[in-house]
């Protein structure tokens, strides 16, 4: 019998594999390199008192007012306009279909015609001009498109007629009037009919008039403002002379001397002042609500609830503002 002797080294397992004599030890963990720059600690958010919210909210909201003024003038006045034109196209046709589109100052159940009612339509190839022109000539009529100076006759009527028209906000319909040159023809389409019109010429303030037209004639006279888009520098006006013949002229009540002050060339229309106080309230309304709402729900509500309400507020107050510029601008 054959007896096996183990020798127990101290610190090794009897049962375990003998290790190999190549095997290395483990290598160090590397050290992290230090950062470049060490970092800045956080700033502590900076406090406002009410006032100065207020005072910065101001700030924004004057500047909002800014933008939103250029952008009611360059784009929104615009769209308003071409809505409105599209309105009044509709109404038009359906008018001349019926026999009922008004020939006079009176409609056909021989009631005045009120500002804004559609009379027929200016057609100026040449430029590119399609518009129906309405009666009335004050700041709010001209937001739609031209307009008749209701103390002269209709256009193709015997006699002298007057449309003005915007050169720069609300589509400036007329802003291109000043490039016609003498023998330029156009057309103008009423409730009597089309009536065919060439261009005599422009003229603007201290230039000749030409002399009125004699007998059966129509003459028709466009205005707008002139120089710079919303810094006017005068009125130009261009003549025309009908080419067809001259149609018998409506019934007008209101003469020269009593044509109001907001219907004249670069006036301004005050009637809407009401609008403006309370589209201005209505803006002081939303600064305060903004100011209570920073205070108690904190900054990001409020920025999510106000700023929609601010940029309304804004859009209403500017709107009333454009309303209020001269009304050939």
């Amino acid at each position: 019998m054959t007896t096996t002797i183990i020798e127990v080294v101290p610190g090794v397992d009897p049962m375990s594999e003998p290790h190999s004599r190549s095997t290395k030890p483990p290598k160090p963990p590397k050290v992290p390199k230090p950062p470049r720059r060490m970092p800045r600690p956080a700033r502590a958010p900076i406090a406002l008192t009410q006032a100065q919210f207020f005072a910065r909210s101001s700030l924004a909201v004057v500047a909002a007012l800014l933008i939103a003024f250029v952008l009611n003038v360059a784009v929104l006045s615009q769209i308003q306009h071409a809505v409105a034109q599209q309105r009044l196209r509709d109404d038009l046709t359906e008018q001349l279909a019926a026999g009922t589109l008004p020939v006079s100052e009176g409609d056909i159940d021989d009631h005045l015609v009120v500002d804004g009612v559609p009379l027929g339509l200016l057609s100026i190839p040449s430029l590119g001009v399609n518009q129906v022109f309405v009666e009335g000539t004050s700041g709010s009529t001209l937001a739609a498109g031209p307009g008749h100076r209701r103390d002269t006759v209709l256009p193709g009527q015997i006699g002298t007629s007057v449309l003005m028209g915007r050169a720069a906000a609300y589509g400036g319909p007329l802003a291109r009037i000043q490039e016609l040159a003498p023998g330029d023809r156009f057309t103008v389409r009423t409730g009597q009919g089309v009536t065919d019109f060439s261009v005599i010429g422009v003229r603007y303030a201290g230039d000749p008039v030409p002399s009125a037209p004699k007998g059966k004639q129509s003459r028709l006279i466009l205005e707008t403002a002139r120089g710079a888009p919303f810094a006017p520098s005068g009125v130009a006006y261009v003549d025309a002379q009908a080419t067809s013949t001259a149609l018998p002229p409506g019934t007008r009540q209101t003469t020269f001397a009593a044509l109001p002050a907001t219907a004249q060339p670069l006036a301004s229309d005050t009637s809407t002042v009401w609008a403006l106080v309370f589209a201005l309230q209505f803006l002081i309304v939303v600064e305060i609500g903004a100011v209570w709402a920073y205070r108690r729900i904190g900054a990001q509500k409020t920025w999510i609830v106000f700023v929609p309400l601010t940029v309304l507020a804004g859009i209403y107050v500017t709107n009333q503002v454009t309303i209020l510029l001269p009304n050939l601008l």
